[in-house]
């Protein structure tokens, strides 16, 4: 989709995703062979689905369990995705998640889930094999980047040290943030570039069953309910906030967490299949704080590095601000620029905060999958492999 607000019509919803294709950057000329780690579950459909138009990136390697290795693509994979499967992966060999399958690898997206990402994605770090995950199993680690490509690309800077401590030239592990984090921190990070330190954040959470993986929530438990609970996820919405909107060291070897802005969540699960809708309160740290129409305007026209560098996925707008009052909506704009861009709207003055929004993201695109993909064009596109 193009233009600021691009669903302008009530009732037209944004194109399904399929992949999103810009025009690549000079650096992005040569091809990359992608591995995927666990390529049958539903983070790892998605990454098939983003890559196979790709310019510049192809799949190589499809890694999964034990029990799939050795089984084509079509045997070992229930298909879970709103297009049918790719014709050129059916007929692909499953590997087991280990390096010795994927040492033809240019770069290795990682769909696992934490049970079993950790010690597999280390064992890709360790054989020089830049690694993007979507476990949050090295969020917290402190020489682990935990970037939104839309937001804090700066933090590839760290990269280099992180080399150094394991004796590499080539390899290097990023993490991209909690689904429900991403869809906060582009609009939160528009509002800090133009107005200085947020004081006080609060979050209220309505997140889509597909975040659960699959088979998800049970339809008994979901079905004409909402679930006020989801066992980790306020804690991941607070503490990845400061570390992201953060900045590094002048040595760029450590993180400067945000010291002095407090943010609460409560989380939600809904009965939406894909989209994280979320209602967002802001105090400023500035006085006096900024006007209604100062912060839309900020929100429209923020920009971020990945679009910048002419990166292949990444949106035309980062933020699409939404005058209706009953817009953002999932349905209807999930799929906003691909599934790449975060849609906010009810933009507006608040009693007891300064202002409050709505922000919607996709969360297994911007929120997951595309947010690997996005950060490895990113990398690419700086020379880091």
């Amino acid at each position: 989709m193009s233009g600021n607000v691009e669903a302008d019509s009530k009732f037209r919803r944004a194109t399904p995703i399929t992949s999103k294709i810009n025009t690549p950057t000079m650096a992005a000329q040569k091809e990359y062979k992608v591995g995927i780690l666990g390529a049958t579950g539903t983070v790892g459909q998605r990454f098939i689905v983003l890559l196979q138009n790709h310019p510049y990136m192809k799949i190589h390697t499809l890694g999964a369990s034990s029990r799939s290795a050795g089984k084509t693509y079509k045997e070992a994979t229930r298909w879970t995705q709103a297009i049918q499967m790719p014709a050129f992966v059916k007929e692909m060999q499953i590997y087991e998640c280990k390096s010795e399958h994927f040492k033809e690898c240019d770069v290795v997206f990682s769909g696992l889930d934490h049970d079993v990402a950790g010690p597999i994605e280390i064992d890709m770090l360790k054989a020089n094999i830049p690694v993007f995950s979507n476990a949050k199993n090295y969020r917290r680690d402190e020489t682990c980047p935990l970037i939104v490509p839309t937001v804090n690309t700066s933090h590839f800077d760290l990269i280099p040290h992180q080399r150094s401590l394991h004796g590499l030239d080539k390899g290097f592990l990023v993490t991209n943030a909690n689904c429900s984090t991403t869809g906060i921190v582009v609009p939160l990070k528009a509002l800090q570039d133009a107005f200085g330190e947020l004081a006080q954040i609060n979050i209220v959470t309505m997140q889509a069953i597909s975040g659960a993986g699959y088979p998800g929530v049970p339809s008994l438990d979901i079905i004409d309910n909402l679930v006020p609970f989801i066992g980790g996820e306020e804690d991941k919405i607070e503490w990845e906030t400061n570390k992201i909107l953060g900045g590094l060291s002048a040595d760029n070897k450590s993180f400067d967490y945000l010291k002095n802005t407090k943010v609460a969540a409560q989380c939600n699960r809904v009965a939406v299949i894909d989209g994280h809708t979320e209602c967002v309160q802001v105090t400023f740290a500035q006085r006096p704080a900024p006007s209604v129409e100062e912060v839309k305007r900020v929100l429209r026209e923020y920009t971020c590095e990945a679009q910048s560098l002419n990166c292949p996925s990444a949106p035309k707008h980062a933020i699409h601000v939404f005058e209706e009052n009953d817009r953002p909506q999932p349905r209807l704009d999930r799929d906003v620029d691909g599934g790449y861009a975060v849609a906010v709207g009810r933009v507006r003055e608040d009693k007891v905060f300064d202002i409050k929004f709505v922000a919607l993201s996709h969360n297994t695109v911007i929120g997951a999958a595309g947010s690997g993909i996005l950060n490895a064009e990113v990398a690419i596109a700086k020379g880091l492999f």
